[in-house]
């Protein structure tokens, strides 16, 4: 092997791992601003048959209205077995903080888009009977989120 391949080659080596912390650096403030964050676990009980119409809600706008007030959206889930499967919506919003959490909920509450949003969609009648909300924070343990 030439001299000035070998010294490229050692270069290269040398610079790789380095490489490979700085972009290690550079995604820590976002899993120590995740391990600030709350999560907030929700469930949604609908009425009886309008679990079709919380899913079109949530697909068409929902999850739109809540990034735009701060709320990122992390997963969502339907059951698998009855008797929640027909009616229960699951899923986790991600908020900076329990205080931003507050703020958020209330801005996305007093938005007209949803406003008009939810007007329409329970044209026919109420769509969710009953909402339990769980604020949740990662353990030491956890791996990240997203």
């Amino acid at each position: 092997m030439k001299r000035r391949t070998l010294i490229q080659s050692i270069s290269a080596a040398i610079l790789l791992p380095t490489a490979g912390l700085l972009a290690a650096d550079e995604k820590e403030p976002d899993a120590a601003a995740q391990r600030d964050s709350v999560f907030e676990l929700r469930v949604y009980h609908c009425y009886e048959g309008r679990l079709p119409d919380l899913l079109r809600r949530f697909r068409e706008h929902t999850t739109k209205i809540f990034e735009r007030h701060g709320m990122k959206n992390i997963a969502y889930w339907t059951p698998m077995d009855e008797p929640q499967k027909s009616n229960t919506l699951v899923y986790i919003l991600e908020h900076p903080s329990r205080e931003a959490a507050t703020a958020n909920w209330k801005a996305f509450s007093g938005d007209p888009e949803w406003q008009s949003v939810q007007r329409a969609s329970e044209a026919n009648g109420k769509i969710v009977e009953k909402v339990d909300s769980t604020f949740l924070v990662l353990t030491d343990f956890s791996p990240a989120i997203g």
